[in-house]
């Protein structure tokens, strides 16, 4: 018995359908892949990350390390003042005391002036201690420090050594002492073109901060323990902008 043409063209309207979904749900999930590969890459496990010291320096790399994912604590003596900061970093960020920064944080930036490391390390040490990194952003400057301060972290054998007596027990990476804070964004955009040299002691803190820096956009190049992080400050070979080759035939100079 023939077919009834109605069945026959209810059939033709219902595979003309299924073809038009199926066309809509590729091009929903072409787009939608083109939007995720558009976004900033996000770690996969989010820490939280205190830093003592929210100026310059301490808000842009607080800045970078939220848009790449992580929870950040902003402090400084005057948590009040931070809200501008904390309001143009979005959601992922607050501000409180250092006290509050220092338990917060999986990770610490500790991106003061030199000399205040030493209270800190009076304060705070044990706490510090037992973070698994402690990245050492600070330097000894004369202008702001004084010339007896960095007489004697120099005589200590450079800020490296110096940070490690004042925080005993601490596992610390120097790293960033020596990029300019308005130009952190605008470098990291550049995906591992620019190396942020590093000196550390503790092969896991290392590896830490490896991974961290890779997250917003540089090349970590370990030059050495921190006996080397006298090196990792402004007016030295290793500062400013420089490709991790670059940094690699530089250290290699070293001692």
């Amino acid at each position: 018995m023939a077919k009834d043409p109605s069945t026959r063209l209810g059939h033709r309207a219902l595979l003309r359908v299924i073809a038009v979904l199926a066309i809509l749900a590729a091009a929903t999930f072409s787009a939608l892949a083109q939007t995720a590969s558009a976004q900033p890459a996000i770690s996969s496990t989010p820490l939280k990350i205190g830093v003592i010291g929210a100026g310059r320096e301490g808000g842009a790399l607080g800045t970078e390390f939220a848009k790449a994912g992580h929870q950040i604590m902003f402090s400084s003596r005057h948590p009040e003042q931070l809200h501008e900061l904390v309001a143009s970093v979005g959601p992922l960020a607050k501000a409180g005391t250092v006290e509050q920064a220092v338990a917060f944080g999986d990770v610490v930036l500790l991106v003061v002036p030199y000399s205040a490391v030493e209270q800190i390390g009076k304060d705070y040490g044990t706490a510090l201690a037992s973070k698994p990194l402690v990245i050492d952003v600070s330097n000894p400057i004369a202008r702001r420090d004084g010339e007896d301060l960095v007489k004697s972290v120099d005589a200590a054998g450079g800020a490296g050594l110096a940070t490690r007596k004042l925080l005993p027990g601490a596992h610390l990476v120097r790293a960033f002492n020596a990029i300019g804070s308005g130009k952190l964004g605008e470098l990291g955009q550049r995906k591992g073109e620019i190396g942020v040299p590093i000196a550390g002691d503790d092969p896991n803190a290392i590896a830490l901060a490896t991974s961290l820096i890779r997250e917003i956009g540089f090349e970590p190049v370990l030059v050495g323990g921190l006996a080397m992080g006298k090196y990792l400050v402004p007016g030295t070979p290793l500062a400013g902008e420089h490709t991790p080759a670059e940094l690699k035939q530089v250290a290699a100079t070293l001692k």
